[in-house]
C-alpha cells in the first residue's frame, strides 16, 4: 500500500500548516516533498528539476516563510524569475503563505518606474523577487545590497538561460554573499546550469520528481484573431458552437473576469466569476455548482483558479493572450485530461501578433503539439450546430415522452390529445407545430442575437512595385555577395540585442535566423545584412504597415570599389521626399508597438532592457550616434 505523505511529515510548524490549510492545499506535490524538508533542515545548496505547474513556488515559499519571521535590516532573500508577471506571481504566493507581519516581500522588474521600488527597498523588506535586468540595474545603482542575503534562488532557470539572462546571472552571483545558500529550480537540466552550479554552488544535491512517460498533449490548440470590442462575441459563437461545452475563460484581471462575466449573464448563459476579491465560502459554492455542471462557464484569473482540477473540461478560452508559456501550459492543462480531448482557444489582437510568435516559439519546448490559426465561426455556421443538437435533442425527448405515454392510462393521453386538438383547431398541424418550435427555440436560432464582427485587413497601401523598383535601382551596388545593408528602429530600449533582432526578421520575413548576418545593436536602433530580396520585402513592409517599425538603406554601409558617391546620390533621391515623414512616422509606429507589442517579449522570451551608458557594441553602429532621427 503506498504511503500517503502530508504537509504535516515535511517539517513545517503551525503557523505554516495553517498557511497551506488557508491556501486549500490538501496534500504535497512530490517536488514539495522532495525540497521542503531539505530546505528547512539543511544547509546544502540545492538544485530542484521538476515540470511546470508542480507547486515549485511553494516548494520554497513555505521554507523562507517559516525561517524569516523576524525584522531584519538587511535582505535575506533573494529570488531571480524570468518574467515581470512571474516575479509578481512568485511574490503574492510568498506573501500568501504567511500570515503576519514578516518576511517582507517585495518584486522588482522592468516597465515599472524606479521610484515605488526605491521606497519599498528603502523601508526595508527581507525578501526581493525580482527580473535579472533590473535587479542588476539597482545593484549598479547601489540601491541593492545582496552581499549578506542568506538564500539564493533561481526560479525557473533554464528559461532565463533560453532568454539571454546568463551574463546578468553570473554577475549577479558574483555580487552575493558566497556564503549564502544557492536554491535553483528548473525544469530541465541544460549544460549552463551545471556549469553555473559548478562555478558557484560547490556541493549541491539534485533532487528531481520520478520520471514519468510523456505523452502528447490531448488539447487541440487554436488562435483566432480579435479586435478587443469584438471578444465577447467570439466567445459567444465559440459556446454555441460547442453544445457540451464546459470550460474555463481566462481573464487577466479581476475587472475583466467580472465585466465579462456581467456580459454572458446577460446573454442568457450560466456563467461565474472566480478571482482574488471572492471569499472562503462563496469560492467554495461556485466550485461545487461548477462541479456538478450547474454552471459549465467559470470565468476566472490565474491566481485564482490555481488550485482547480476537475475533470472533463471540454474548453479553455484564454481572453487574453497570457503573458508567458508557462501561465499558457498552466491554462491549458486544465482541460484534455484523463485520455479525453480537450480544445485551448485564444483570443489575439491584431497588434499582438509578434508577441504571438515568440509564445508560439516559447510553447515549443513546454508542450507537444502546435497553436494554429482558425477563422471565427460565422453566424450561419453556429446556427446550424444549433438546431441540429436542438432538434436532435427534441426528438429524444419526443421518444421519451411517447413511450411514457404508451405505460400510461387512456386518460392521460387524452388530456394531450384534448390539448392538441384545443392548440390545433382549423388550423394545419404542421403551422401549429411551426409555432410552437418558434415559440421555444426562436430567441436561440435568431441570427440577430448575435452582432457583426468585421474582417481584420492589414493596412497597407498601393504603389509596392514602383518603390520595389526603386530600391533595387539604389541599392545594386551598396553591398557585395548580394546584401544589403538595413536601418531598423529596434534596439536595447526596446528589449533587442542581437537574438532579437535576428528573431524578428526571421519571424517578419519567414527566413532563417542565419540570413540576418552582422548585426550591430544600438540603444535606440540596429544595423543588419539582409539577402537583397529579403531586404526589400523588410523595407516595403515598413514603408505600408504602420505595425512595423521604422526601416531604411544604411546609406553609411562599405560600398565596392569603384562605386563612389553616385549610388549615395541616388539613393537620397530616391528617398529624400519622404525619407523625414517615415522617420517621423517611424517613431510614432515604435511608441506604438513598444507599449503594445516587443516590449512584451520582455515578458515571453527575450530581455529586460539593459541601462547600458549610451555605447553602441561593436560595428558601424556609431556612425549613427549622433544622428538619431
Amino acid at each position: 500500500m503506498e504511503e500517503i505523505i502530508s504537509f504535516e511529515d515535511l517539517g513545517l510548524d503551525e503557523v505554516s500548516l495553517v498557511a497551506v490549510k488557508n491556501k486549500g492545499f490538501e496534500k504535497p506535490s512530490p517536488i514539495q516533498v522532495l525540497a521542503i524538508p531539505r530546505l528547512l533542515d539543511g544547509d546544502a545548496n540545492v538544485i530542484a528539476k521538476a515540470r511546470t505547474g508542480t507547486g515549485k513556488t511553494a516548494a520554497f515559499g513555505l521554507p523562507l516563510s517559516q525561517k524569516i519571521r523576524e525584522n531584519s535590516d538587511k535582505i535575506r532573500a533573494l529570488v531571480l524569475a524570468p518574467t515581470r508577471e512571474l516575479a509578481l506571481q512568485v511574490c503574492k504566493e510568498i506573501d500568501s503563505l504567511h500570515s503576519g507581519k514578516y518576511p517582507r516581500c517585495t518584486a522588482v522588474y522592468g516597465g515599472q518606474g524606479y521610484g515605488e521600488q526605491l521606497k519599498t527597498l528603502k523601508r526595508g523588506v527581507e525578501i526581493v523577487v525580482g527580473t535579472p535586468g533590473r535587479v542588476q540595474d539597482h545593484l549598479e545603482r547601489g540601491t541593492l545590497d545582496i552581499s549578506q542575503i542568506d538564500y539564493f534562488i533561481l526560479d525557473e532557470a533554464d528559461e532565463m538561460l533560453d532568454m539571454g539572462f546568463i551574463e546578468d546571472i553570473e554577475s549577479i552571483f558574483a555580487q552575493a554573499n558566497p556564503n549564502c545558500r544557492i536554491l535553483l529550480f528548473s525544469a530541465t537540466m541544460p549544460q549552463p546550469i551545471l556549469k553555473i552550479a559548478a562555478q558557484f554552488m560547490g556541493e549541491y544535491e539534485i533532487v528531481e520528481e520520478e520520471a514519468t512517460p510523456e505523452t502528447p498533449v490531448l488539447t487541440e490548440q487554436k488562435y483566432v484573431m480579435v479586435r478587443e470590442k469584438d471578444k465577447l462575441e467570439v466567445v459567444v459563437r465559440f459556446i454555441d458552437i460547442s453544445p457540451d461545452f464546459y470550460g474555463l475563460i481566462f481573464t487577466q484581471t479581476k475587472a475583466d473576469a467580472d465585466l465579462l462575466t456581467k456580459q454572458l449573464d446577460e446573454r442568457g448563459y450560466e456563467v461565474a466569476a472566480l478571482h482574488g476579491d471572492i471569499s472562503q465560502v462563496q469560492r467554495e459554492k461556485i466550485l461545487y455548482r461548477f462541479r456538478i455542471k450547474k454552471t459549465r462557464i467559470l470565468v476566472a484569473t490565474d491566481v485564482a483558479a490555481r488550485g482547480i482540477d476537475i475533470e472533463g473540461l471540454t474548453h479553455v478560452i484564454n481572453y487574453s493572450l497570457p503573458f508567458d508559456r508557462t501561465t499558457y501550459i498552466h491554462r491549458i492543462g486544465r482541460t484534455g485530461r484523463a485520455g479525453a480531448k480537450g480544445v485551448a482557444i485564444t483570443l489575439v489582437r491584431p497588434e499582438e501578433r509578434r508577441k504571438l510568435e515568440l509564445l508560439k516559439i516559447g510553447i515549443k519546448k513546454g508542450v507537444k503539439g502546435s497553436l494554429s490559426e482558425v477563422k471565427i465561426p460565422s453566424v450561419e455556421e453556429v446556427l446550424d450546430v444549433k438546431r441540429h443538437w436542438l432538434f436532435a435533442d427534441m426528438k429524444g425527448s419526443l421518444d421519451s415522452t411517447a413511450l411514457y405515454l404508451e405505460e400510461k392510462e387512456n386518460s392521460d393521453k387524452d388530456i394531450f390529445l384534448r390539448l392538441a386538438d384545443e392548440l390545433c383547431g382549423e388550423k394545419e398541424p404542421q403551422e401549429v407545430l411551426a409555432s410552437v418550435l418558434k415559440t421555444f427555440y426562436g430567441k436561440q436560432l435568431d441570427a440577430s442575437r448575435y452582432n457583426h464582427i468585421a474582417p481584420i485587413v492589414s493596412k497597407t497601401s498601393g504603389g509596392s512595385g514602383k518603390f520595389s523598383r526603386d530600391i533595387e535601382n539604389a541599392t545594386g551596388t551598396l553591398l557585395d555577395s548580394n546584401q544589403i545593408r538595413i536601418y531598423v528602429q529596434l534596439g536595447r530600449r526596446d528589449g533587442f540585442r542581437a537574438k532579437e533582432v535576428a528573431l524578428f526578421f526571421s519571424d517578419l520575413l519567414n527566413i532563417p535566423q542565419r540570413q540576418v548576418d552582422k548585426i550591430s545593436v544600438s540603444d535606440s536602433f540596429s544595423l543588419v545584412n539582409l539577402p537583397k530580396e529579403a531586404a526589400i520585402r523588410a523595407l516595403e513592409l515598413s514603408r505600408k504597415n504602420s505595425d512595423v517599425p521604422h526601416m531604411h538603406l544604411d546609406v553609411k554601409a562599405k560600398k565596392p570599389s569603384g562605386s563612389g558617391r553616385r549610388g549615395e546620390g541616388r539613393f537620397s533621391e530616391t528617398f529624400s521626399s519622404e525619407e523625414k515623414s517615415n522617420r517621423r512616422r517611424g517613431k510614432t509606429s515604435l511608441r506604438k508597438i513598444s507599449s503594445e507589442g516587443f516590449s512584451d517579449r520582455r515578458r515571453f522570451g527575450s530581455v529586460e532592457r539593459s541601462k547600458s551608458k549610451g555605447s553602441v557594441r561593436g560595428g558601424d553602429a556609431a556612425l549613427y550616434k549622433r544622428k538619431q532621427p
